[in-house]
């Protein structure tokens, strides 16, 4: 389990375009892959463009008080990178003023920006439909000053979509560090405690399930089921749905691939069970992905791999949704991830 970032650790594979590099080599550049955007232009969905913008996507910082295995952020306690409070009041000022109908805050742990709590206040007054965040579960556990998150989650009616690698320690704590699985279940006891995730609650607890190694997951609908029966089970633990979502080739994935020389099997496993009818509602189509310093990306994923927006509209300060929903969707090899099988989005299946 590594203690530090790719970052911290000056590896060549934080540079998104070493790993464009390695995304477009081997077996695609030798022909025995075809590139995505072949594949998505034989249905005619080449170039991809995006629909009605549904998502603000806001990553408020890479901070994080975990260095998980799989992370396609490349987050943890040594990443500085935070967004400032003048960043927010951008984003508030497009909240405001969006289409879109759900905000989806993320880190990182989003919780370990200073001006967090300030940016929740501010955007539950806004009137969007359904707001996100994105906690790893053990932040609530980590120091003093985050157990009381649950309730403050609650009086801004959040919804809390939280890391779960599995239901079984062995399986958590080896992707996500020793001990996490332990933190991970007293912090889904204390967001229980509160209404979270409760039959019939309001209050929306939703897990994210990531294979932790080399392979892609299974069935969302049969791993939710197993998940409720373990988890009720064996901690009396409730929650409402389960997202699998399939490991992308970027960043520590992609390392960890590469050192498991898994990463050729790994991407024809992803080719294969590309499913064209998943490509329709891919999250770039309905998602603009905001960085801390107020880039525009169109994913979380092109974000981590610095491919900004193609449009002459690029940053939060000059937001101009008519023109960025007339751009053409940035994509690469690495899209594969998001067409596999029933499909894949930080809201889980696609189809």
């Amino acid at each position: 389990m590594a203690t530090k970032s790719l970052k911290a650790r000056q590896d060549e594979l934080a540079i998104g375009n070493k790993q464009l590099e390695i995304l477009n080599g081997g077996p695609f550049k030798e022909g025995e892959l075809p590139y995505f955007k072949d594949k998505i232009d034989q249905i005619g969905r080449f170039p991809l463009r995006p629909n009605k913008l549904e998502i603000l996507q806001i990553n408020v910082g890479y901070m994080c008080n975990q260095v998980c295995e799989h992370c396609h952020v490349d987050a943890g306690p040594d990443r500085k990178e935070i967004m400032t409070k003048e960043t927010m009041a951008l984003c508030l000022e497009v909240i405001k003023n969006t289409g879109a109908h759900t905000l989806d805050l993320t880190g990182g742990a989003p919780e370990m920006n200073p001006n967090f709590r300030w940016f929740v206040e501010e955007a539950s007054k806004l009137g969007i439909k359904d707001f996100i965040v994105r906690s790893n579960l053990t932040i609530i556990r980590a120091n003093k000053k985050y157990y009381d998150l649950p309730q403050f989650f609650k009086k801004h009616n959040v919804h809390v979509i939280s890391s779960m690698p599995h239901y079984t320690r062995g399986k958590t704590d080896k992707q996500r560090g020793d001990g996490v699985f332990d933190k991970s279940i007293q912090a889904l006891k204390d967001l229980n405690a509160v209404g979270y995730g409760m039959e019939n609650s309001p209050l929306k607890l939703d897990l994210v399930y990531n294979p932790s190694g080399a392979f892609l997951p299974g069935n969302q609908e049969a791993m939710e089921r197993d998940f409720k029966k373990a988890l009720k089970e064996d901690f009396d633990i409730s929650f409402h749905q389960l997202f699998a979502i399939t490991n992308l080739p970027i960043a520590r994935f992609l390392d960890y691939l590469i050192a498991s020389e898994n990463y050729e099997d790994y991407m024809y496993s992803l080719v294969e069970a590309y499913n064209p009818v998943a490509v329709a509602n891919v999250m770039c189509t309905n998602t603009i992905s905001v960085s801390w310093d107020g880039w525009l990306y169109d994913c979380d994923f092109n974000q981590m791999l610095g491919l900004k927006v193609a449009s002459t509209v690029k940053h939060i300060k000059e937001y101009n949704e008519v023109i960025l929903n007339n751009r053409e969707i940035i994509i690469s090899q690495h899209c594969y991830g998001c067409t596999a099988g029933a499909g894949s989005s930080c809201q889980g299946n696609v189809i």
